[in-house]
Formats: C-alpha cells, sequence, structure tokens
C-alpha cells in the first residue's frame, strides 16, 4: 500500500464515528473542504448526533443518515454502500475493530491516535488493507503542523546534513480531564492508564519518522523503554472516593509512570527519543527535534529555533529560511488552515491533504504502514518496561519493502485542486490539545 494509488473519488463521502470529544471538530473541518459530503452521522449517545445534525444546519448542509441508540450502531454504517470514507473518532480500543470492518466493506478508513493497541492488532489493519486495497491511514498525526512541515523540507533538501537523531514527545498534563466525570465516555482515557509505557507516541513521533524516511529507507530495529514512578495519579483515584463513590472503582489500581522514555535505533544507525507524561506539572509539549551533522532544528518550548554553529539563528534569519523552505502545501491552505483550527491548523491541513488525494487518486502521505509502525511502540514499550528495559525488536510491516519505498512527496503535483468553503459560521476558538 506505499504508494498505491485508489480509484479517483469526484466526491468524497464521509460517514463520521465518534462525536465526544474530538468528532465534533472533524465534522466541522470536512464541512469547509470542497468535494466532501458528510453523509452518516454514528454516535452510540442519540444526543451527540442530533448536535452534529443542528450544525450541519447551521452551515446550510444536508442533514446525514443518523445511527445511534447502541455501541454497535457503527456496523450498519460501515455497511452503507453510499459511503466512501469512515472516520473514527471514539475511544481507542474501538479504532482497530471499525476500521477493519470498514475496509471489508469497500471503505477507506481513518482513525484517530493510536490506530491499534496491539501488534496483532497493527497486523490486522496491514492485511487488511492490503487485502481490500483500500487505505487506512492515523489521524491526528501531527505531522502537518508548520514547523515540522518546514523541517521536513529543509531536511529533504540536505540542510541539516545525514539525519543523526530526532526526538518527539506527548507531555500534556491531564490530570484533570483524565479523572472528570465529564471527560472521556466510561472514564475510557484514565484506564488506558492502568498500562505502564509510551501510550500515546504518535504526536512526536510522526514527524520524526518522515523527517527520517522511515519505512522508505530506513526502518526501526529495536528499542528500550524506561518509566518512573508513579507519583501522582494513583495518589488522586485514591483520594477521590472520599469526596465521590464513583471513583470508588479506581482506588486501589497501580497507574503508568509519571513518565516513560523510549528510545529507539534504526537499521542505519540512527536514534530516536519519545517521552510520555500526562500527569506532571509541566507545560504542554511535543518536542520535534532534528539533528543532523550540519545542524539542528528545535520547537517546544516556542519559539522554534534552528542551528548550524553554537548559536541559535535570529529572527531575521528564521524569517529568510521559512521564506526559501516553506513547502507547497503550507503556501496553498497554511491561512486557511489557521482560520479553520485543530491543532493550531494542522488538523485541517491533514484533513484537507487526505481529501485531495483521494478526489486525485494519489497515494496518501501516511499510509496503514505507518499507522502499524508508529502505534506499536506502545505495546513494545509496556513490554520494556516489564523486563528492566530490555531492548525489543520492533516488527517489520513493510515486509523488507521500506528498502526500496520512495519517501513521500512534498509537492502537490497531480493535486492540490481542492478548495474550500465558507467561513462564515465556523469556530476555531475550542479547539483543543489531545
Amino acid at each position: 500500500m506505499c504508494g498505491y494509488s485508489a480509484p479517483k473519488l469526484d466526491v468524497v463521502r464521509i460517514g463520521f464515528v465518534g462525536l465526544g470529544k474530538r468528532g465534533p471538530y472533524a465534522v466541522e473541518r470536512m464541512s469547509h473542504i470542497e468535494g466532501v459530503e458528510i453523509v452518516a452521522l454514528c454516535d452510540q449517545y442519540e444526543d451527540r448526533v442530533e448536535k452534529m445534525q443542528k450544525l450541519l444546519d447551521k452551515l446550510g448542509l444536508l442533514r446525514a443518515k443518523s445511527y445511534s441508540g447502541n455501541k454497535n450502531a457503527w456496523k450498519a454504517m460501515c455497511e452503507n454502500p453510499e459511503i466512501d470514507l469512515i472516520y473514527i473518532t471514539t475511544p481507542w480500543a474501538w479504532h482497530t475493530p471499525m476500521a477493519v470492518y470498514a475496509m471489508e466493506h469497500g471503505k477507506h478508513a481513518v482513525s484517530e491516535v493510536p490506530a491499534a493497541k496491539t501488534i496483532d492488532e497493527c497486523w490486522q489493519l496491514v492485511k487488511t488493507s492490503e487485502r481490500t486495497k483500500k487505505h487506512f491511514m492515523m489521524l491526528e498525526n501531527c505531522c502537518y503542523d508548520f514547523f515540522e512541515l518546514l523541517t521536513l523540507n529543509m531536511a529533504r533538501q540536505g540542510f541539516f546534513g545525514e539525519i543523526v537523531h530526532g526526538e518527539g514527545a506527548y507531555i500534556h498534563n491531564l490530570r484533570d480531564l483524565n479523572f472528570s466525570k465529564n471527560g472521556y465516555p466510561e472514564m475510557c482515557r484514565l484506564k488506558e492508564n492502568y498500562r505502564n509505557g509510551n501510550l500515546y507516541p504518535t504526536h512526536g513521533l510522526g514527524p520524526i519518522c518522515k523527517v527520517m524516511n522511515i519505512n522508505r529507507g530506513d526502518q526501526m530495529e529495536y528499542l528500550t523503554s524506561v518509566s518512573s514512578n508513579d507519583f501522582q495519579m494513583g495518589a488522586i483515584a485514591n483520594e477521590l472516593p472520599a469526596k465521590d463513590s464513583f471513583y470508588a472503582e479506581f482506588a486501589g489500581k497501580k497507574y503508568r509512570g509519571n513518565m516513560n522514555t523510549t528510545i529507539v535505533r534504526t537499521f542505519k544507525g540512527r536514534t530516536i527519543m519519545i517521552q510520555h507524561d500526562v500527569t506532571s506539572t509541566r507545560p504542554y509539549s511535543r518536542i520535534h527535534l532534528v539533528s543532523g551533522t550540519k545542524g539542528v532544528a528545535s520547537k517546544w518550548p516556542d519559539p522554534a529555533k534552528i542551528s548550524l554553529s553554537h548559536e541559535w539563528m535570529n529572527e531575521e534569519q528564521m524569517k529568510q529560511l521559512e521564506e526559501k523552505y516553506t513547502p507547497e502545501i503550507v503556501k496553498k491552505i497554511g491561512e486557511m488552515a489557521k482560520k479553520v483550527g485543530g491543532h493550531g491548523g494542522l488538523d485541517f491541513m491533514m484533513d484537507w491533504r487526505l481529501i485531495d488525494c483521494l478526489r486525485n487518486g494519489l497515494p496518501l502521505d501516511q499510509n496503514v504502514y505507518d499507522a502499524a509502525l508508529w502505534s506499536s511502540i506502545a505495546p513494545l514499550s509496556e513490554k520494556s518496561v516489564a523486563n528492566r528495559s530490555n531492548s525489543v525488536d520492533v516488527p517489520d510491516f513493510t515486509c523488507g519493502a521500506w528498502k526500496t519505498n520512495s519517501p513521500v512527496e512534498l509537492t502537490l503535483k497531480g493535486g492540490g485542486t481542492t478548495g474550500f468553503r465558507s467561513l462564515e459560521n465556523a469556530d476555531s476558538s475550542k479547539q483543543m490539545k489531545i
């Protein structure tokens, strides 16, 4: 599926499943992209579907077909022949089952992170996509943020020399949200933290893999992972039942450590550091660091910085680099993306690029092998942590094709034809860092 071009779709008919935290923003973003029809909305809770129908009314779009009432309503939606793409924003455990079912019923599928929770699920996605010839892509992958795209283009043009090392992270204080009864449905995000490892690696990892051409010229060989103790989450869980009996089931559980650090070594001898911490009192950070033989780029904390020596470049030098290396996609839709929003615009850029590829019959920038590999870090890191941080081999989901696969194109050659709809009713002010 690397480099695979599916038949063109003049109009991409989308069915959305999961309309709680992230789904509503996805529906609104897609409403501003030409060549998209929102034809189906699904959630187990009927009121969430109706809320999205009212959003379509507000945006001047036709109401979609509703699917709700039980946890398996999504299956009927996937079986609807009038849908081309299933867009999945549900709790993690549903991502692989829904995507596999969608592809088996003739739909392209995309899901938010992580794409899979186990190595077996990673292989299910790969084998199903290959067998059905339907695309699968992991959403919210953060590869389309502005500095990440800039450094990718610079790396492709040799600015940093040979890439030696990269770093990415998901550092986000989610204590209040994870323990909120009004947060994730059925406290699903909190329950994920019973696992001890790098549970959410893909935000920071994706952009680094693109820079290093992982799956397309290099491949991960093995990793080692270490977690600190849990210094906060268990204590919170044990205190809450005294105030609210609802939290009794979460007391006495063993929670993941505050900080997990995972180190990956590639076959070409590069290293990648990935960190994950959703408990400590720290500012939000995804860390984006690209280190090469000629220079380095670093973001989080802001402002983003680049250096070719012992000193960071000044503001004027940074501006000159941006003018020279800003890729075509940012020049075309960057300002629109900032207006629509979604992690500062990267989610809209990702959605637009997905639709443009499907409408023009182009290979996707991220495919099922990327989704499987990036998601596999979580279960592999758990295995390493549980075994005193001993190294664990990383599966090759391309089965050797990484040696000859071509890097992702940064140009819009053959595409870039998709336009936009009015922003009159757009509201990006409520976008969340998730």
